[in-house]
């Protein structure tokens, strides 16, 4: 067969054919599509952006954080770490008080990396909308080969502080040498880029592990008329959420007390999580506080 194309690994495929490999290994999914009509969500999203100006507008996207993490809130078990040992069948789960979101954000070269949404339970939907921007245009300054080696380092002395040397030196060899060698700054160039402030470029705190994931996959395409059905959840995180593209669909609806097919506004959404943690039954307080805030979006009125 005639190759089109070589290309060897960068840091960011790297780490994410490593978690995701470690996700889909040791982590039993399970996962439920869950399609709420949004037409009188939508509507009042619209409503918001009337008076703004546009480096005012508040995205759908932020809307939808903020209703995840209400959700959340009415289901905190999601918003957790797991650690077990399969060979000994001991573990536990770390329940947290604060939400971060481990969310992918595409930067304006295209490429795309995940950053953590620190502390969004108690921001309103103003404070959300800001902290990305924030985010986004820290992201832009930033070396993200030399941030994301930052972040492969230190899961290195996570893996040597659990015991597995040998796994470490092979990462450890595979970046120092060969095709695979990742080009990190060095010398001048890195005391340079660390007299940068953090309030300037991202920072460890940016990039490190999330206590939730959320993946918008809905913004890589508007026109999508698909359904996510999976994703894989990242340890030790036991949930993960991803948002699709909202769609116009048939649904049943009353008119004049009667049942009749009417064109509906869908959004499609995957909740997965961890059976060795969860079961439907934690889910289900998720699902019903999203089903209210559907029912009455008006509520999105006091989060601004």
């Amino acid at each position: 067969m005639k190759v089109t194309k070589t290309q060897h690994f960068g840091i960011q495929r790297k780490m994410v054919a490593s978690i995701t490999s470690e996700s889909w290994k040791n982590v039993p999914h399970a996962a439920f599509v869950y399609e709420p009509r949004v037409d009188k969500l939508f509507e009042n999203y619209q409503k918001l952006n009337e008076n703004r100006g546009p480096e005012e507008k508040i995205t759908f996207n932020t809307v939808m954080l903020r209703v995840v993490v209400e959700g959340i809130k009415a289901a905190p078990d999601m918003n957790a770490h797991i650690k077990f040992n399969d060979k000994c069948l001991v573990g536990r789960v770390d329940t947290f008080e604060n939400i971060n979101i481990s969310m992918t954000t595409i930067l304006p070269n295209g490429e795309m990396m995940t950053t953590n949404l620190r502390d969004f339970q108690d921001k309103t939907i103003t404070q959300m909308s800001d902290y990305i921007k924030d985010l986004r245009e820290r992201a832009a300054k930033s070396n993200l080969t030399e941030a994301m080696y930052r972040v492969s380092f230190n899961k290195t002395l996570e893996t040597i502080k659990d015991g597995k040397v040998l796994q470490a030196g092979l990462r450890i060899f595979r970046a120092k040498t060969g095709k695979n060698r990742i080009r990190h700054l060095k010398g001048k160039a890195k005391r340079d880029y660390y007299r940068i402030p953090e309030t300037e470029r991202l920072g460890d705190k940016d990039l490190e592990q999330g206590t939730i994931t959320v993946s918008n996959v809905g913004s890589l395409y508007l026109k999508q008329r698909g359904t996510v059905s999976l994703l894989e959840i990242i340890p030790p995180q036991v949930s993960v959420i991803g948002l699709g593209a909202v769609q116009e669909r048939p649904v049943v609806d009353i008119v004049d007390g009667n049942k009749q097919i009417v064109i509906g506004k869908i959004l499609p959404m995957c909740i997965a999580f961890d059976h060795r943690a969860l079961d439907m039954g934690d889910v289900i307080p998720f699902i019903k506080k999203l089903d209210e805030i559907f029912e009455n979006p008006e509520i999105i009125d006091n989060w601004i």
